[in-house]
């Protein structure tokens, strides 16, 4: 949240089991813009925040995967 943002939006997630996480924000394209997370977590309530203001306007995509999950969310980012 929020969604849309200018240029900063948090995104939350939980993690039920200690595990290795990937948060990686995609362009429309399905290209790999910048990667938010990519370490081992303990399990419990997260949140990272995305930078937008070196990116252009528009729909992005962040994917959060783990060895159990992953999903999907669309952001937009309005300047």
């Amino acid at each position: 949240y929020p969604n849309p943002f200018n240029p900063f939006t948090i995104i939350n997630y939980q993690l039920p089991i200690d595990n290795y996480v990937k948060v990686k924000v995609y362009n429309v394209l399905g290209e790999v813009v910048t990667t938010l997370v990519d370490r081992f977590e303990t399990a419990g309530y997260k949140s990272v925040t995305f930078d937008g203001s070196n990116f252009s306007s528009g729909i992005y995509f962040v994917r959060m995967n783990t060895s159990v999950y992953s999903d999907v969310k669309k952001i937009i980012l309005a300047k």
